[in-house]
């Protein structure tokens, strides 16, 4: 074994070169840097392990991990070119994959597998220098004139000389590296140099325009001189043209005082006539309010005796038409109260409790009856599931065919708030109102049942209770929707 001590200096750089622990090809086992030997008492691994493989033996683990990184790429790239040939066998578990990969794939990406591969499997080492033996002699070369392909042919057979054609590898990795440093030191210079010719340059041309722009300075200072003089004459001219304008302002300003006391005294004079036919005003305003006061009194008086006259007559009226049965509305050809009241409007345009469909023949039997249908309400409480327009359709007719046979007068009302389009005449004997625009359909069945008489029998159908109850203090008979609905359909 040769010490340290006695190791040739060549050596001794490849021993400090590592390869750094984020590159592809470093293993895990390779060795830190600080972790080397004291030169005095260590042996050198290069030595120790060319001799190892010499005799056979497996390389040492340090010794591979103390390589270049060209010499480990050369390696790798031979691993890569020989898995095609080599048999699974010799193969390492983590080599294998890479054998199904392309030839170019198998370096770039396993380059460190590969490496790992040949430091630490002997057989793998063994199969690997077969192959090259028998397709690419040219890797084994150690007299290649490539100083790389020589010192990886020599690692990978284990050759004596392996150890100084690395150092000689490192050394001239060294020379490189220290010879670009040397250029890149140059062109820096060369740089400096340059750039201090060029702020040379630059300190020329500044101390040139300086001394140009004081000489123009001089003569703008002169220019700027005499101009000032100019303006400090303009000045004292215009200040003496101020103080003119001054003392007629201020005689302008006195004059403006007398004539704005001569108004406002005028003004004052104004206020207290104004102030004298104000009130001559107010006088006969009150004495107007209390001629229409006594004018309104006396027109509500006979307004009053003309109501009680009127609703003398009307009961008078309705108790002989009662007692008579007459059916003058059901012949007349004019117009009915329903057709008077605002907020429905046609299709152009838009107390008792009755529990049963016998009580509401009964009511539909009175003379001059009026029946009044609250329209969804009744339609989505018998049919729900068709579509709207079919079920006024479907309700205008049945209402239809009852007025046919019991002929009485019968008025429907929908809400026209959802209202497209409807058809623009009824079937006779049926009135159809829609509620206008911002109007509730309760609100024009409430309507129509106060357009009513008093006495004329008005029967309401409909389940809201808040309209029912509405229209039962207004004398109306509300009946439910389900009650027409069952009246409807016995036919």
């Amino acid at each position: 074994m040769l010490q340290t001590a006695t190791t040739p200096p060549m050596v001794r750089v490849v021993n400090l070169i590592s390869v750094p622990a984020t590159h592809p090809l470093a293993g895990p086992d390779s060795p830190d840097p600080t972790d080397q030997p004291d030169e005095t008492t260590a042996e050198d691994p290069v030595r120790t392990g060319i001799a190892e493989v010499t005799e056979g033996a497996a390389a040492p683990v340090g010794y591979w991990g103390a390589l270049p990184d060209a010499v480990r790429l050369r390696l790798a790239d031979v691993a890569a070119s020989a898995l095609g040939r080599i048999p699974g066998s010799a193969m390492p578990a983590p080599v294998r994959p890479l054998a199904r990969f392309a030839l170019a794939k198998r370096a770039r990406l396993g380059g460190q597998v590969l490496f790992a591969g040949l430091r630490d499997s002997p057989p793998f080492r063994a199969a690997v220098i077969d192959w090259a033996r028998t397709y690419q002699p040219e890797s084994l070369d150690i007299a290649a004139a490539d100083a790389v392909s020589a010192a990886a042919a020599a690692v990978l057979l284990g050759a004596q000389s392996a150890a100084e054609l690395v150092a000689e590898v490192a050394r001239r990795h060294s020379e490189m590296q220290l010879r670009a440093e040397r250029d890149a030191a140059l062109a820096k210079v060369d740089r400096l140099i340059m750039e201090n010719q060029r702020l040379r340059g630059e300190l020329d041309t500044a101390r040139k325009a300086a001394q140009c722009a004081g000489a123009a300075g001089e003569a703008e200072a002169s220019r700027l001189r005499s101009r000032l003089r100019e303006q400090g004459m303009r000045l004292r001219a215009a200040l003496d043209r101020a103080d003119e304008a001054a003392a007629d302002r201020d005689a302008e300003l006195t004059a403006a005082r007398r004539a704005l006391a001569a108004a406002q005294t005028q003004r004052d004079r104004e206020q207290e006539r104004a102030e004298v036919a104000s009130k001559r005003a107010e006088r006969a305003v009150s004495e107007a309010e209390a001629a229409r006061q006594a004018v309104r009194e006396a027109r509500d008086a006979d307004e009053v005796r003309l109501a009680l006259l009127v609703d003398t007559m009307a009961g008078a009226v309705a108790g002989l038409r009662r007692e008579l049965a007459l059916d003058d509305h059901s012949t007349s050809q004019g117009s009915q109260p329903a057709d008077l009241i605002r907020g429905g409007s046609p299709p152009g345009g838009v107390s008792g409790r009755v529990d049963d469909a016998v009580a509401l023949d009964r009511l539909l039997a009175l003379p001059v009856v009026h029946l009044v249908v609250d329209g969804y309400n009744v339609t989505k409480t018998g049919y729900p599931d068709i579509t709207l327009s079919d079920q006024r359709d479907r309700l205008i007719g049945q209402l239809a065919a009852l007025a046919a046979r019991t002929r009485v007068e019968v008025t429907v009302v929908f809400d026209g708030a959802a209202v497209v389009a409807v058809r623009s005449s009824a079937p006779r004997g049926v009135r159809v109102l829609f509620s206008d625009a911002g109007v509730l359909a309760d609100d024009v069945i409430r309507a129509l049942v106060a357009a009513e008489p008093r006495g004329r029998p008005v029967v309401v159908v409909t389940s809201d209770q808040a309209v029912a109850a509405s229209v039962r203090r207004r004398g109306a008979y509300p009946v439910p929707s389900a009650v027409l609905l069952a009246r409807l359909t016995r036919g």
